[in-house]
């Protein structure tokens, strides 16, 4: 037991323990940098996408109001023998409602008219989607590095902790070796940090 003891004491010793406070310090700071720049993404997103939800909101809204004035305008148009009157209520149809007449549509408020109508909110519907998930992906990005910030932390306290014991105590074997552990979980934890696409 004593000369396992013995043969295991290289890693508590002081190049040892110096190179692992370095290595761990150095791991840890580079972990909480890429944190904070996940984070940083992440609100970047976030905000980025209550924009476009705002717009696309906005949009539908402006949409659903033009909807209502097409029905009002083409009952007129569609009643009146007046043709003067009429060519008034023609010009002022939304672009979509015109070209359902020119398209000669059996049914001229139909799933086309209503999709070119909200269209635009839609769109921005959909990019505000892909801005939340991609907010999510930093998010996720970002948990991750802060596990490895905390793994590595705690391997650098370890090695603190053992450069301050006495050569020939068998704490700082003990802690030498928790620290070696958490830098090889730390290590492990850092390559599985999930990327972000695109």
């Amino acid at each position: 037991m004593n000369n396992l003891l013995q043969k295991l004491r290289f890693i508590a010793s002081e190049i040892t323990l110096g190179s692992l406070i370095a290595i761990l310090s150095v791991f840890t700071a580079v972990a909480s940098y890429q944190g904070s720049m996940a984070d940083s993404e992440q609100s970047t997103h976030n905000v980025m996408g209550q924009q476009r939800l705002t717009n696309a909101n906005a949009e539908y809204l402006t949409a659903n109001q033009l909807i209502v004035y097409d029905y009002q305008l083409y009952d007129s148009w569609y009643t009146n023998e007046n043709e003067q009157k009429a060519a008034y209520y023609l010009e002022n149809f939304s672009q979509e409602l015109r070209n359902r007449i020119d398209a000669n549509a059996t049914d001229i408020f139909d799933d086309t008219y209503y999709e070119a109508m909200y269209a635009n909110a839609n769109a921005l519907f959909a990019d505000a989607q892909t801005l939340f998930e991609k907010a999510q992906e930093w998010n996720r990005r970002g948990d991750a590095l802060q596990l490895v910030m905390l793994i590595t932390a705690v391997g650098l306290a370890f090695a603190a902790w053992a450069s301050l014991l006495k050569e020939e105590s068998k704490m700082r074997l003990l802690f030498a070796a928790l620290s070696i552990g958490m830098f090889v979980y730390g290590l492990v934890a850092y390559l599985s940090v999930p990327a972000v696409s695109g």
